[in-house]
């Protein structure tokens, strides 16, 4: 059910621990982008993880929109902290306007250290993040570490604008740094043997073999720019990314379009934690 504050607020506010809102939308004061989003509780027995940001600000005499996913694991503490502090730490940075790439990178590293200097108890849960930044509607930077993806649609050809970060694509890396990867307990590939990802915020236990710096990527908005997703991979793991383009542009109203995304998801058997974000250009 939508919940007005979804609408309003600059962050959907969290309560007990998780989004209060399920779903809301909102748009650009400068153009005709608006976005929508939806965010299910999976069928896992502990409380929800995915948290998001999804707002335009006016900053510095532009516009930028904001938005992003946060997946946790071992609770939700650092996706939390993530949805307060990591856009904050990015637009703080001097370099911004000159070099985003650069700062958004260097407020990644930095949020990574508060995280694990915060609290022996804030470190021990940790999160992916894709974050995405529309500058006056006309330039797109995106940023992820770990497994939720960021799909634009351009022309009605799904892109791919993040990489995933699966420890078997990074097994050297982790290697050298004195990790394992083993598909025990289970079927799927683990740094440790604990975590499906081989980046991430947090994880204090694994963090000498993970890293978190994000991999960026820019893309301009332009005529043929339809629409971003932005998702966990609650929807990714059940959905291939043109599959997800093609049900996104059949729906006008972007908050529609992700409660149609994560309703697709479910009928696929997703059982993981589903938030999704549609921000549509034209």
């Amino acid at each position: 059910m939508d919940n007005l504050c979804c609408f309003n607020s600059v962050y959907s506010r969290v309560v007990g621990g998780q989004s209060s809102c399920s779903s809301g939308k909102g748009r650009s004061h400068q153009g005709p982008v608006k976005y929508g989003f939806s965010l299910v509780k999976g069928k896992a027995n502990h409380p929800m993880e995915d948290y998001h940001v999804a707002k335009f600000v006016p900053f510095q005499g532009h516009e930028l929109g904001l938005f992003a996913i946060y997946d946790g694991h071992l609770g939700d503490s650092v996706p939390a902290y993530l949805q307060k502090n990591l856009f904050s730490n990015i637009l703080k940075d001097e370099e911004f306007w000159r070099d985003p790439s650069r700062s958004i990178a260097k407020a990644y590293e930095l949020t990574d250290q508060a995280i694990l200097s915060h609290s022996p108890d804030l470190g021990r849960g940790g999160s992916t993040a894709v974050t995405a930044i529309v500058i006056n509607n006309r330039k797109l930077w995106i940023a992820n570490v770990g497994d939720s993806r960021a799909v634009l649609s351009r022309g009605g050809v799904a892109i791919q604008l993040s990489t995933d970060h699966e420890p078997n694509t990074e097994r050297g890396i982790i290697e050298n740094k004195g990790g394992f990867v083993s598909n025990m307990p289970g079927d799927v590939a683990r740094v440790n043997g604990q975590l499906a990802v081989s980046r991430a915020f947090g994880d204090k236990n694994l963090k000498s073999h993970l890293r978190s710096d994000p991999d960026l990527q820019n893309a301009d908005i332009d005529q043929n720019t339809e629409l971003l997703i932005l998702a966990s991979d609650g929807i990714w793991k059940v959905m291939a990314n043109q599959e997800a383009v093609d049900i996104a542009r059949k729906v006008k109203d972007p908050v529609r379009a992700s409660k149609k995304l994560a309703a697709e998801a479910l009928n696929r058997d997703s059982k993981d934690d589903i938030s999704c974000i549609v921000v549509r250009f034209k």
